[in-house]
């Protein structure tokens, strides 16, 4: 499972001229899913997004997690995180998960991610075109994969 997480201080998701999700400060997450993620993935992955520190404290620190700040978390479902580029100029996807496998795990992470974080979280639309906007603050992104567990 692989996650770009961006500290916002707003995002959005559109569907076919329908905001489909919306949160101010808090994190816009991108998330690919692999054919081989778990439980285990899921779990520490959520776990470890709540915790993450990327919030300014008084002294200009990064020392807040999402709690700290009341913050909300605007997930959306990216295949492309998955893309292999080492051949060629067309990538390849073929670790993505298949939308019959992803989305059961997608869904999963929403309860997971609402459980840690304590409050509902804004979502994008499974398998759709979407438009996200946001205005990364910072910026700050990090980049998260479950199978690199630094």
């Amino acid at each position: 499972m692989r996650a770009l997480i961006q500290r916002v201080s707003r995002a959005s998701v559109t569907v076919e001229e329908r905001i489909t999700g919306s949160i101010d400060q808090g994190f816009l997450i991108l998330i690919g899913i692999e054919e081989t993620d778990t439980d285990e993935d899921l779990t520490w992955l959520s776990r470890k997004i709540v915790g993450l520190r990327l919030f300014d404290d008084d002294q200009g620190q990064m020392n807040l997690a999402l709690s700290d700040v009341q913050g909300g978390i605007l997930l959306v479902s990216q295949f492309t995180l998955h893309a292999a580029s080492k051949k060629g100029n067309r990538p390849s996807y073929i670790r993505a998960a298949r939308p019959e496998l992803a989305k059961p795990i997608y869904d999963k992470m929403i309860k997971q991610l609402e459980a840690d974080l304590g409050k509902p979280v804004a979502t994008g639309e499974f398998g759709a075109m979407m438009a996200v906007e946001l205005v990364n603050d910072g910026p700050v992104t990090i980049w998260i994969d479950t199978k690199n567990k630094e």
